[in-house]
């Protein structure tokens, strides 16, 4: 089921309606990961001032998932001696098949759910259908009630919940942040048309089909995918031993984060229906005659229809499912959004939303999937993160800062924070207030000198390319120009003259266009105010007295740090330094605990950095290190040309690095394939004049050998791109809407026109029947006869249908590919390597570009996946 954006803070008034002490504390299933972190701050909160208990449990991958379902979600059930219950998922099991992997959908079991409810927040996409249209306890089986519409529960129509559902059975709740009500009409429309649809065989046979090769590669590679619920072919390296190396082990594990299905669950007690009885395949349009009643369409017929519309049915959630992986909204956003209509919203829960958004950018998670960002010029404006959908959350962020922290007039009426300035400092010594900045693309710039901030930005990185000499020359010249010397530049920039300070914004603006770099600060008028008073581009900074201010960038890229590296306990480093070697010897360690045991408590020191000032400062040098790590790494590979240029994408392999051990973590190893892909994007633009791939760029394979388990920890990132990457004006938005519904008319003009037709012929068909009759002919001959007729007009039917429905299904395809344009398609082609290889691939990640492959079996994994289409 799922929740409309209209209606996101239904289920929590009746959450607190219905609590009391005695109720069993909710579950909150968190990833680890920064935005999912900071909205399960957001959540607490709400939670601790409604006085609801609640336990966090962190996920670390779809494993530890199936794990938390068998040991804490499905004792929640009644049916198991429970006592039901509440779970929240905060960027976990968007894409799967929750009601399997949690067990709370027992094969052969038809008590399912058993009041354990589901509530699912999750910015990756694609969805999983099963949960969006499905995931609820169906109604007993009644002659009136057979269908599934007619089983779902009251408030439910088509998984949409209205405001006349009532909680308590349990299910699979998704908040839908509007994607699903606005993009996902038409893969509704097959799901609930699956679900009722009888079984048959389906012996592969031809129909008529205009089907190209293509289709036909899709059709065996989906025979090949795991259906949802359908449990996905993993190794377990641990237990791997080398003597089993020639005939490895396979284990099934729920694990899947890419659920392809070929048609959705049935009901389990929904029997076989019988083809000339189901009411799919009536024929209602023929006139009744009383003399005698028309001949219902014969067996042959109505299997070859249901064999049609199932086909086309499942092509359509196929090709959904494969289109690629996208982010949406990114729940911070969504739980800051359910604070505000409870009219909870404050200046606490506002920073923790800018805090996870922000973190979404530092990702590079987009909405072409984890990609590379597109870097706009005057012939193509580029809305940038998420496209247009990015640029209204980062406005609505500004307006709830204005209308919260009402800007203070400094002298002569200017208000401080269009001076240009960036503040460094708190107003007073209880100032807490969020303010707007001015905030250029340099990196821990308040906590760092300023060349090794600007030196440290992965902007700077690509396009001044610093990674060699002659970027290195560029940087000094450019500071020369701005008249700052190395010797003050190097000083901490807290520590820095003031007047440089005050005229840095000014000295970017003017000389950043002659480096190519006109998005390095966002722009100015001259008369003192941005745009309109929208601020395009100004980042957002907060302080905590005189103790610190940091940026949302800041917060971000401490509380990442945490996650991948771990907490920072030495005292002995100052603010530029790096963390000692106490902190690298326990990362180069011997530790043998699995990954997931070792993130686990990575999680709890970022949770708790998130509301402890202190806390977080103790985290800025484990970040300078983690930052350097990657500008040392990649300045190697890009030095040495250590980057392969394959068929489909170019693979680099991080060794021979004292920071390797680093890159194990699927988070820093992303961030430093983003460094090396936009890096190779500017150089594709320099070299051609445009990006690869249509305007894309060239995806990026990035492998880290994990010695201590003898894997492969791969990442594979999108060129950039993707539907929202290019700035689409409203006026162009309007007219393909408009042509969209013309399209749509005129479509179901040519169906009424078809179906008067068929009418028409058939009353002829029946007409002449008569006649012949009166003529008293032999009457086996005219049975006989009739019927091979009536087979004959019914192909000829079938015929019409699917040559008048070619533009219909062509138009389809072209909306189909317009929606996966630019999207990243490893987690696919992943996934269709497993299946075609024997190659010992372990797929457990949330993130569907992450994937760990066996040390030995590296060479032939990237030989398949070369010839396979990763990016859309």
């Amino acid at each position: 089921m799922y929740l409309p954006r209209s209606l996101i803070s239904k289920l929590y008034v009746h959450l607190q309606k219905t609590r009391h002490p005695l109720s069993p504390p909710v579950l909150v299933l968190v990833a680890l990961e920064p935005d999912a972190l900071c909205a399960c701050r957001i959540l607490t909160r709400l939670f601790k001032h409604d006085y609801i208990p609640h336990k966090i449990q962190p996920v670390a991958g779809y494993a530890d998932l199936e794990r938390v379902g068998n040991e804490l979600v499905s004792p929640m059930m009644e049916s198991r001696g429970g006592s039901g219950g509440l779970v929240v998922c905060l960027g976990v099991g968007g894409m799967a098949d929750l009601g399997t992997v949690l067990g709370l959908e027992p094969e052969g079991e038809e008590n399912t759910f058993s009041g354990v409810e589901v509530w699912v927040v999750d910015s990756h996409r694609p969805w999983n259908l099963n949960n969006v249209f499905g995931g609820f306890p169906l109604e007993p089986e009644t002659e009136d009630a057979r269908t599934f519409a007619a089983r779902s529960p009251a408030g439910v129509k088509g998984g949409r919940i209205d405001r006349a559902y009532k909680s308590g059975k349990g299910g699979i709740i998704v908040m839908d942040d509007g994607d699903i009500e606005d993009d996902l009409s038409r893969e509704r429309d097959a799901y609930l048309a699956l679900v009722d649809m009888p079984e048959i065989e389906d012996g592969g046979e031809d129909l008529g089909d205009t089907s190209d090769e293509e289709d036909s590669d899709n059709e065996s590679a989906l025979a090949q995918l795991p259906k949802p619920g359908q449990k996905r072919k993993s190794w377990d390296f641990e237990s791997d031993s080398e003597e089993d190396d020639d005939r490895p082990r396979q284990r099934r594990r729920s694990n899947s984060s890419t659920p392809i299905a070929s048609s959705p669950r049935r009901p389990a007690e929904r029997g076989l229906v019988s083809l000339r009885d189901d009411a799919i395949f009536s024929d209602a349009t023929d006139p009744p005659s009383a003399a005698q009643p028309p001949k219902p369409p014969s067996a042959t017929a109505l299997r070859r229809r249901l064999l049609r519309l199932r086909r086309e049915n499942e092509a359509v959630l196929r090709d959904y499912y494969r289109l690629g992986t996208a982010y949406s909204e990114p729940i911070s956003s969504m739980m800051y959004s359910l604070a505000s209509e409870l009219g909870r919203e404050d200046n606490d829960l506002l920073w923790l939303a800018i805090v996870g958004v922000t973190s979404m950018e530092l990702y590079g998670r987009s909405s072409a999937g984890v990609a590379v960002p597109v870097r706009g010029n005057e012939s193509r404006p580029t809305s940038g993160w998420l496209g247009m959908r990015g640029a209204r959350i980062r406005q609505l962020l500004r307006d709830e800062v204005r209308r919260l922290n009402p800007p203070e007039v400094g002298r002569g009426g200017v208000i401080p924070e269009n001076n240009g300035i960036i503040p460094t400092t708190a107003r007073s010594p209880e100032d807490t207030s969020i303010r707007l900045s001015p905030e250029p693309k340099f990196l821990l710039i308040r906590h760092w000198s300023l060349y090794d901030s600007m030196l440290h930005s992965p902007y700077l990185f690509s396009r001044l390319k610093t990674w060699s000499e002659t970027g290195l020359k560029r940087l000094h010249k450019l500071l020369a120009k701005m008249g700052v010397s190395l010797v003050q530049c190097k000083q901490s920039y807290a520590h820095m003259d003031m007047m440089l300070k005050r005229e840095l914004r000014t000295k970017l603006l003017k000389y950043a266009s002659l480096y190519n770099l006109d998005e390095l600060v966002p722009t100015i008028d001259t008369d003192g105010k941005d745009r309109g008073g929208a601020k395009d581009g100004w980042g957002f900074v907060r302080s905590w007295g005189w103790r610190a201010t940091l940026s949302a960038q800041d917060v971000g890229v401490v509380i990442g740090a945490l996650l991948e590296v771990g907490k920072h306990t030495s005292t002995s480093d100052n603010a530029i330094g790096g963390p000692s070697q106490e902190l690298v010897e326990v990362e180069n360690g011997n530790n043998t605990d699995a990954p997931s045991e070792e993130w686990l408590p990575r999680f709890w020191d970022a949770y708790d950095a998130l509301e402890d000032i202190e806390s977080l400062k103790a985290g800025l040098p484990t970040a300078q290190f983690l930052h350097k790590a990657i500008f040392t790494t990649g300045t190697t590979i890009l030095k040495k040309k250590q980057i392969s240029h394959l068929r489909a994408f170019r693979m680099c392999v991080v060794k021979d690095s004292p920071d390797s051990q680093l890159f194990n973590h699927p988070g820093a190893l992303t961030k430093l394939a983003l460094w090396i892909g936009e890096a190779l994007s500017e150089q594709e633009k320099d070299a051609t004049g445009k990006l690869a791939h249509g305007g894309r760029g060239t995806p990026l394979v990035v492998a880290s050998l994990d010695e201590k388990r003898g894997v492969y920890v791969v990442v594979g990132t999108g060129g950039g791109g993707g539907p929202d990457s290019v700035f689409v004006d409203r006026e162009s938005a309007k007219r393909k809407a408009k042509e969209k519904e013309e399209k749509e008319a005129a479509r179901k003009a040519r169906e009424k026109v078809r179906e008067e037709k068929r009418v028409a012929k058939r009353e002829a068909k029946r007409k002449e029947k008569e006649e012949r009759r009166k003529q008293k002919e032999t009457r086996d001959g005219d049975d006989d006869e009739e019927e091979a007729e009536d087979d004959e007009s019914e192909s000829e039917d079938e015929s019409e249908d699917s040559e008048e429905s070619d533009e219909d299904d062509a138009d389809d395809e072209d909306e189909s590919k317009e929606k996966g344009y630019g999207l990243n398609r490893f987690g696919t082609a992943f996934q269709d390597v497993v299946g075609e290889t024997n190659a010992r691939v372990r797929i457990d990640s949330f993130e569907h570009c992450v994937v760990e492959v066996k040390k030995e079996d590296l060479g032939g994994f990237l030989e398949s996946l070369s010839m396979k289409a990763v990016v859309g």
